[in-house]
């Protein structure tokens, strides 16, 4: 039988992330530079800089749904393929 998570991990398409990579620290992030860019705490060019940075880290956070919804929708693909054993 082939593991759905492992086969969904050798076909990603998203680079992978480092092991200390967090996502809900990754969103904590994004939202700080957002409230920093609203105040006006940041020079111009720092704005530009960190609005980069946010999406760079959006585009993690999205690439880290998608993989486990890849997963959860394999693991459910699995429970329907299995036989009902109770017929």
């Amino acid at each position: 039988m082939v593991d759905p998570i492992a086969s969904s991990r050798t076909h990603q398409a998203e680079p992978s992330l480092p092991p200390s990579w967090n996502y809900e620290a990754t969103v904590a992030q994004v939202e700080t530079i957002i409230e920093q860019i609203e105040r006006g705490e940041l020079e111009l060019a720092e704005v530009f800089d960190q609005f980069a940075s946010a999406v760079e880290y959006l585009r993690q956070c999205e690439g880290f749904l998608q993989q486990r919804q890849q997963q959860m929708d394999l693991l459910i693909e699995t429970l329907t393929d299995e036989p009902d054993s109770q017929t």
